[in-house]
Parts: C-alpha cells; sequence; structure tokens
C-alpha cells in the first residue's frame, strides 16, 4: 500500500493506547505489556489493520503485535482501533528486518506474512519477506514449534517461498493455491487487499510452516 506522507504521524501516533512508543524496552518481557503470559502472536505489515484488528477480537487469550516500518501505515491501522483499549493488541513502528532487537529468543508464537511486496526483481530477492536471511530471523525470535502463515496473490513470491521454507527446513502444511475454494477458507480472515483481489477471481496462495530443530 502506497500512501502519501502525512505530516505529523509519528507524533499522532503517540494518542492512541494501542500504539507502542518504545517497544524495544519490552524485548523479553512482552508479558509485562500486556499484564500475562498468553502467547504473542505478530503481523509483518499491517494494512490497514483489518486483520489483526479481527483476530484480537476473535482471540482474547492470544497477544497480538502488529510490526510496520511507515508511520502512515501505522497510523491508518491504529485509526481503526479508534481510542479505545484492546488489552491484547499492540501496534509497533519498527523494521521487520532487526526484529531480534523487538523480540528475544523464542519469545513468538506465530508469525503473519500477509501479502507483502514481491520485489519481483531478481537483483531484489534479498528484499522479500521470505528471503533466506529473513527466515534464520524468524527463525530465532519464533518458540520451537513457532509457525509462520503466509498469504499472498502472487504466484513466483509463494513458489519462491516454498523453496525457502524447504532450504531452512522448516516443515510446510496446509499449502493452497487458491484459497478461497479449499477447505481452509471457512476460518480464513481477509485482509482489504484480499477482499478486493479475491472479488475479481484473483486466486490466492497460502501455507503454514512450522520452525524445526536443525
Amino acid at each position: 500500500m502506497r500512501l502519501r506522507n502525512i505530516p505529523g504521524a509519528e507524533s499522532a501516533l503517540r494518542e492512541y493506547p494501542t500504539f507502542v512508543d518504545n517497544p524495544v524496552s519490552y524485548k523479553g518481557r512482552w508479558k509485562d505489556r500486556f499484564g500475562n503470559d498468553n502467547p504473542i502472536h505478530i503481523e509483518i505489515g499491517c494494512g490497514k489493520g483489518r486483520f489483526i484488528n479481527t483476530l484480537a477480537e476473535r482471540h482474547p487469550d492470544v497477544n497480538f503485535i502488529a510490526v510496520e516500518l511507515k508511520a502512515e501505515v501505522v497510523l491508518r491501522a491504529v485509526q481503526r482501533t479508534e481510542y479505545r483499549e484492546i488489552p491484547n493488541l499492540a501496534f509497533v513502528q519498527f523494521d521487520a528486518s532487526k526484529l531480534t532487537e523487538l523480540f528475544a529468543d523464542h519469545e513468538v508464537s506465530r508469525l503473519y506474512l500477509n501479502f507483502s511486496d514481491p520485489w519481483p526483481k531478481t537483483r531484489h530477492a534479498k528484499r522479500r519477506l521470505t528471503y533466506a536471511s529473513f527466515l534464520q530471523t524468524y527463525r530465532q525470535v519464533l518458540k520451537e514449534d513457532g509457525e509462520i502463515h503466509l498469504k499472498t496473490d502472487n504466484e513466483p513470491l509463494f513458489e519462491f517461498s516454498l523453496n525457502q521454507f524447504a532450504g531452512e527446513r522448516f516443515q510446510m502444511r496446509n499449502i493452497t493455491f487458491d484459497l478461497h475454494q479449499s477447505k481452509l477458507a471457512a476460518d480464513n480472515v481477509m485482509t482489504e487487499y484480499e477482499e478486493r483481489f479475491s472479488s475479481r477471481g484473483q486466486r490466492i496462495y497460502r501455507v503454514e510452516a512450522s520452525c524445526q530443530i536443525k
């Protein structure tokens, strides 16, 4: 999603109780932020926030954290929460390539990658969020039985991701090349992007990848 710069976006974020201003201070102790020891699920790139808001409402026994680099995008997402305090939901502005600065080893139970930038040019492959170096970072913060749930509308990115998961010894399951025509559709929570493109007949690809001990 491309947004124009919003003047004062970073300062505006601090007005919302779901926004965490200094997230690195919670590394290894996110349970203090949420006030419980519930599992932590994170979404890398939150779009307008519908996906993670819906999950937080459906699963009050899980703590959800949206990690997004651009302040303008985070602002759009937290505005969906208005000024409500949602005890199991947090938004942070942070670089996903530096997740180990945000979470301690094995602190996260699940990670969502929804419609990430495919970076289609070969020379940009290292920027893809399923490139091997990213997967190694995810493995470090994920629990030993932690999971990555990936959805995309880009078939080349999906095939690339499956190969990267295999190369990094992630165990894959629930692989589908047409999510909305599969048995997984019933429990699927759509993002805004997904709803728009699937309504045009665009296929959605999905996989779950779990960590394995090397």
